[in-house]
C-alpha cells in the first residue's frame, strides 16, 4: 500500500510539474501616462507636452518611414485622431524587450465653442510594427481659458 501512495504522489508531482506552462509574454506594446506640462492653458499660448512610458517585448515600436504614423491621440471634444510618427526605437528594428518614455508635443489648444473655458482629456494608443495596438491611456483633465 505505501507503494502505491508513493507511485501516486511522484505520479502527480510530475503532472504537476509539465502542467505548469511559462506564460509567454504579450506581443502588445504597454504604454502608461507619465505626466503633462500643464493641467490649465490659455488659448493659443500654450503648447502641451505628455510625457508616457512604454515597454514592448518585440522592440518594434517605430518605422524609419516617417510617413508611418503609429501614434494616435484624440482631443476628447473631437472626432477625429491626430497621428504621429514614432522612429524606429531599436537598433536596426532588432527583436528587443525594449522600455522607455517619450514626449509628445501638442500644438497649443483652442476654444471650440463661445465660453470663456473649455475641458478636454486626451486617449493615446500606439501600434507596433507587428499592427498590434498597445493598450489605450488618458491624460488628467486640462482647462483651456480664453486668451482674453
Amino acid at each position: 500500500m505505501k507503494l502505491t501512495n508513493q507511485y501516486i504522489v511522484t505520479l502527480l508531482l510530475i503532472l504537476l510539474v509539465f502542467s505548469c506552462k511559462k506564460e509567454e509574454p504579450s506581443p502588445y506594446p504597454e504604454i502608461e501616462f507619465v505626466s503633462i506640462s500643464a493641467t490649465e492653458v490659455e488659448e493659443f499660448n500654450n503648447q502641451l507636452e505628455v510625457f508616457i512610458s512604454f515597454k514592448d517585448v518585440n522592440g518594434d515600436l517605430g518605422t524609419i518611414d516617417a510617413d508611418d504614423l503609429t501614434l494616435k491621440i484624440k482631443d476628447a471634444r473631437l472626432n477625429d485622431y491626430d497621428w504621429f510618427h514614432i522612429p524606429p526605437l531599436t537598433p536596426n528594428s532588432e527583436d528587443l524587450d525594449i522600455e522607455g518614455t517619450f514626449s509628445i508635443q501638442l500644438n497649443p489648444l483652442f476654444l471650440l465653442g463661445n465660453g470663456d473655458e473649455e475641458s478636454t482629456h486626451f486617449s493615446i494608443q500606439i501600434k507596433d510594427r507587428a499592427e498590434n495596438w498597445s493598450n489605450q491611456i488618458a491624460t488628467p483633465t486640462v482647462i483651456i481659458r480664453d486668451s482674453l
